[in-house]
């Protein structure tokens, strides 16, 4: 299916496992979490989901000369929460990946990249990050927040309505979880018009320009303060996925929000004053209307023309005892940006669910396409987005 966005001249073609493009993900009806990364080292991005509902909890779709091989990675039952990270935790020169458990789990876990012996056969080494204190966590992210010349993992506990920061310890591979220091606990813009149970979004970006990883989550970025201690700034009412950019030029990078599970605005913020004051804060609205459980939020330069685009997508369904969509007219946008703090609105599918969709060259021809796995709509599903079809640097 090859469908023509008009900004950039951009052509779409969709790949989908309902159409044997790729092989369908499992059984689960219930799928979580999305992550576009390099596993095995050859130049090529893969990607892994993660489900809840039934085994496996994670697989890993290998990118090949040919297409994608699907890859069990962990075969267990685990009600894995939508989010996901990925770091080389023990230092072996691969990339580790990092899961949260969901509202039945007050686990997070990480799994050891056993390259380059791959055995189908095997799965990866699951460990613990964190046991207890609450359940659910929704989003995760690796920053060298502190300036320490090590990166850490902040992490959302949703039960406990806290920010965690764990330091991967000396020997990640022995203890049995993480040091682990609370930041941030209390509400993020899950209130007001989002009106939705918890907080949730996190992403990292240097906010004001000094050199160092921010965090940034629901609707706030914070400042380290020295030690472990980070002053929390709110840019926003309503919070959801978040991310920084710099769409114009300015002193402090420029954020994005989106309502992840919820209703909300999306909107664009820039601070032409002090970026430690919310009050010098100013939001810029990218739609007419609220959107609709956009559980898709992403950042790069789609078209190619040296300027940072927004892609925003919302869920088709998110209710698990009916069968019909919650929101059938969901729409996937593409805002393309013209690196002076202009959009251009494109619609990219409308009646489609999208959730954690995420941007990533996905077939080796040097541009960035669209990963998407629905969360209960049309389930199991995922599909690829090829911009401009493949390329002649890695034909399929």
């Amino acid at each position: 299916m090859a469908c023509a966005a008009g900004a950039a001249e951009i052509t779409w073609t969709q790949l989908s496992s309902k159409k044997g493009d790729l092989p369908v993900p499992g059984t689960s009806t219930e799928q979580t979490g999305a992550l576009i990364v390099d596993l095995d080292k050859d130049g090529l991005n893969d990607f892994v989901l993660s489900f809840r509902k039934v085994a496996p909890a994670l697989v890993w779709y290998r990118r090949g000369a040919n297409g994608w091989d699907r890859i069990v990675i962990d075969p267990d039952f685990l009600t894995v929460e939508a989010g996901g990270a990925f770091c080389d935790i023990d230092g072996d020169g691969d990339v580790d990946l990092v899961f949260g458990g969901d509202w039945q789990s007050k686990q997070v876990w990480w799994w050891e990249n056993p390259y380059p012996n791959y055995d189908p056969k095997l799965p990866w080494k699951r460990r613990v990050i964190k046991d207890g204190i609450a359940t659910q966590h929704h989003d995760q992210a690796f920053g060298d927040f502190p300036g320490k010349g090590r990166p850490q993992l902040a992490f959302w506990n949703q039960g406990a309505k806290k920010i965690f920061l764990a330091e991967i310890p000396p020997d990640p591979r022995n203890p049995n979880s993480w040091p682990i220091t609370e930041i941030f606990s209390g509400d993020a813009g899950e209130e007001g018009r989002a009106a939705f149970k918890y907080p949730e979004g996190m992403s990292v970006f240097d906010v004001d320009g000094d050199g160092k990883d921010d965090l940034l989550a629901g609707n706030i970025w914070f400042k380290h303060q020295g030690g472990m201690k980070f002053l929390p700034v709110k840019v926003a009412q309503v919070g959801g996925l978040i991310r920084g950019a710099k769409f114009k030029p300015g002193r402090a990078a420029q954020i994005v929000i989106a309502p992840g599970d919820g209703l909300g605005p999306l909107r664009w913020y820039e601070c032409p004053g002090d970026p430690l004051k919310s009050s010098d804060w100013v939001g810029h609205a990218l739609l007419d209307r609220d959107v609709v459980h956009g559980h898709s939020l992403q950042v790069g330069d789609i078209d190619g023309d040296g300027h940072l685009d927004i892609f925003c997508a919302e869920m088709a369904k998110w209710s698990e005892n009916k069968a019909e969509p919650d929101n059938p007219a969901a729409t996937a946008w593409i805002f393309y940006g013209d690196g002076k703090g202009n959009f251009r609105r494109t619609a990219l599918a409308v009646g489609q669910g999208f959730h954690e969709a995420k941007l990533g060259d996905l077939d080796g021809d040097g541009d960035l396409d669209i990963l998407n796995k629905p969360y209960n709509w049309d389930t199991p599903r995922v599909d690829v987005w090829l911009n401009n079809g493949t390329g002649h640097k890695r034909a399929m």
